[in-house]
């Protein structure tokens, strides 16, 4: 991620989250651009990794957003590496832009010493729920939290 990917990031992330104000994700964009804290765990920062899909014509076409969270539901170690945002444009899924995004995003968390990956997704959103299992992670709470070993 990089700052000339500001609108296009935005854009996707506007995508993923409808139900948040355009003005709240933009300001995340911009402090995370900007060196600041993506968004913050209680009183402090944790640390983000950005990573973007970028496709030869059609720019940025899909993003991850990954965390090093202290905890994480089902799991048993700490840091949790954690997804936190997950998104590929819907007409060029299933195609394994998303399953790079987030092997990416495991060795990110991998490299800085996590054992674990987890995410969740809202009840709804079955997509997601089996895009997570497709990749190997394991349902252990339903309001949807995955884990994933990265032995």
């Amino acid at each position: 991620m990089v700052r000339a990917d500001r609108e296009s990031w935005l854009g996707l992330r506007i995508q993923l989250w409808p139900d948040h104000t355009q003005a709240e994700l933009a300001r995340e964009v911009d402090s995370h651009l900007g060196g600041g804290a993506l968004w913050k765990l209680g009183a402090g920062s944790i640390p983000f990794r950005i990573l973007v899909a970028e496709h030869s014509l059609r720019g940025i076409v899909g993003f991850i957003e990954a965390s090093l969270r202290p905890f994480a539901v089902g799991c048993r170690t700490s840091p949790v590496g954690y997804l936190e945002g997950w998104f590929v444009m819907p007409e060029l899924r299933r195609q394994g832009i998303g399953e790079a995004l987030v092997r990416s995003a495991e060795a990110w968390a991998r490299a800085n010493g996590c054992q674990e990956m987890a995410s969740d997704a809202r009840l709804e959103n079955a997509v997601s729920e089996k895009s997570h299992t497709a990749l190997g992670y394991d349902v252990v709470g339903r309001s949807i939290h995955f884990r994933r070993d990265l032995l």
